[in-house]
C-alpha cells in the first residue's frame, strides 16, 4: 500500500513514522502541499491519499484521484463536511477518518479557553511582561455552582461536560441524541432554554445543514447578558458577523474560539509577516474579551498517537475488506 501525506508538518511525520514501525507493508511520502484539485495529480502510482479537516476534497479533486488510480482516502481527523461524499461514491473511493482521535483533548482546550477569557489571562500575562502588576480590568466569576451549557454531547462534548461538573457547574445540554453516560448528573433542555440558563455555552456538534450557522443573531439575543461562549468544533457554527455585532454590543463576558470562519488559509500557518487580506480576523483579535487559537484542541502528544495509529488501522481495514465505524458513507 502506497500512501500520499498531504499538508503534513514535523508533527505528522514524527508520530506516523513512530506508528509505522514493523509495518514494511505500507510505504509514505509526506508532502507540504495541501490536497486540492490542483495539487491531486501528484498522487499519481499512490494507492491512497491521507488529509486533513482543512483540505478542498471537492468533486473536482476526487475526480483528478480517481484518474491517478487512487481507491482510499484517509482522513486524520474527524470532520468529513470539506468531502464531496457523492462524488467519492461515484468514484468508487473510499473514505476513512478517526472519530475519536482524544475527547478530552479538545475538551481540555475548550475549558482552558473558556477560563483564560474568564480570568482575563491572556491579558494578564501581557500586563505582567511589561512589569504591570495592577488588577484593573482582570476580575472574572466563579464557575463553581455556575450554569454551563453544552450544545452537542458525543465524545468530546461528553469530556467537556464531565469537567465542567467536576469544577461544581450546574450542566445541561442540548442534542439530538441523548447520551446516556451523562444522565447521572446533565439535564437535557431545548436549544432555547439552553442559551437562555447558560452562564457558558460551549459548542461541540458536527457542522450540517441544521447547525450551519446555528449561532446568530437570533440565537445570541435569546442568551444571558454577560455569557461565555467556547467554540472548538467547526467555525461555521457561529455566524461570524452577528459573533461580532454582539461583542460589540456587551452581550458576551468572554469568547473563546480555537476555530472560526474564513480561518482556512491561516490554519497552522505563519503569517506574522502579512497583511491578512480577511477583515473577520483583525476585527475579533481586536476585542479585549476574545482569545483566538489556532485550531490547536487537538494538539497533544496522545491525541497525535491516536490519529496515526487509527488512520493506519484504517489501511489495514482497507485492505482486508474489512467494515469499520470508521468509514465515512
Amino acid at each position: 500500500m502506497k500512501i500520499l501525506f498531504f499538508d503534513t508538518k514535523n508533527y505528522d511525520r514524527e508520530s506516523f513514522t513512530r506508528e509505522l514501525t514493523g509495518q514494511p507493508g505500507i510505504e509514505v511520502k509526506f508532502l507540504k502541499t495541501e490536497l486540492a484539485p490542483v495539487t491531486a495529480r501528484l498522487a499519481q502510482g499512490y494507492d491512497a491519499v491521507c488529509a486533513f479537516v482543512n483540505a478542498d476534497i471537492s468533486r473536482g479533486t476526487i475526480e483528478v484521484l480517481h484518474g491517478c488510480g487512487v481507491r482510499l482516502l484517509l482522513l486524520r481527523c474527524a470532520g468529513f463536511n470539506n468531502v464531496d461524499l457523492d462524488a467519492a461514491a461515484d468514484c468508487g473511493i473510499r473514505i476513512f477518518r478517526v472519530p475519536g482521535y482524544s475527547p478530552e483533548a479538545v475538551a481540555e482546550h475548550a475549558m482552558a479557553l473558556a477560563l483564560s477569557v474568564n480570568r482575563h489571562l491572556h491579558k494578564a500575562y501581557v500586563k505582567v511582561r511589561e512589569n504591570d502588576f495592577s488588577l484593573g480590568s482582570l476580575m472574572g466569576i466563579n464557575f463553581h455552582q455556575k450554569t454551563a451549557g453544552i450544545v452537542g454531547t458525543g465524545k468530546i462534548g461528553a469530556a467537556m461536560a464531565r469537567i465542567c461538573h467536576g469544577f461544581g457547574m450546574k450542566v445541561i445540554a442540548y442534542d439530538v441524541h441523548q447520551n446516556p453516560e451523562l444522565m447521572d448528573f446533565a439535564t437535557y433542555v431545548e436549544l432555547d432554554e439552553l442559551l437562555a440558563a447558560s452562564d457558558l455555552i460551549s459548542l461541540h456538534c458536527p457542522l450540517t445543514d441544521s447547525t450551519y450557522h446555528m449561532i446568530n443573531t437570533e440565537s445570541i439575543r435569546k442568551m444571558k447578558d454577560g455569557v461565555i461562549l467556547v467554540n472548538t468544533s467547526r467555525g461555521a457554527l457561529v455566524k461570524t458577523d452577528d459573533l461580532i455585532e454582539g461583542i460589540r454590543a456587551h452581550k458576551f463576558f468572554g469568547v473563546g474560539l480555537d476555530v472560526y470562519e474564513e480561518e482556512g488559509p491561516n490554519v497552522f500557518e505563519d503569517r506574522s509577516d502579512e497583511i491578512l487580506e480577511h477583515s473577520v480576523t483583525a476585527r475579533l483579535l481586536s476585542f479585549p474579551n476574545v482569545m483566538i487559537t489556532s485550531h490547536q484542541g487537538f494538539f497533544t502528544r496522545e491525541a497525535l498517537s491516536a490519529i496515526a495509529r487509527t488512520t493506519l488501522e484504517n489501511v489495514h481495514t482497507f485492505e482486508h475488506g474489512g467494515s469499520s465505524p470508521n468509514e465515512v458513507k
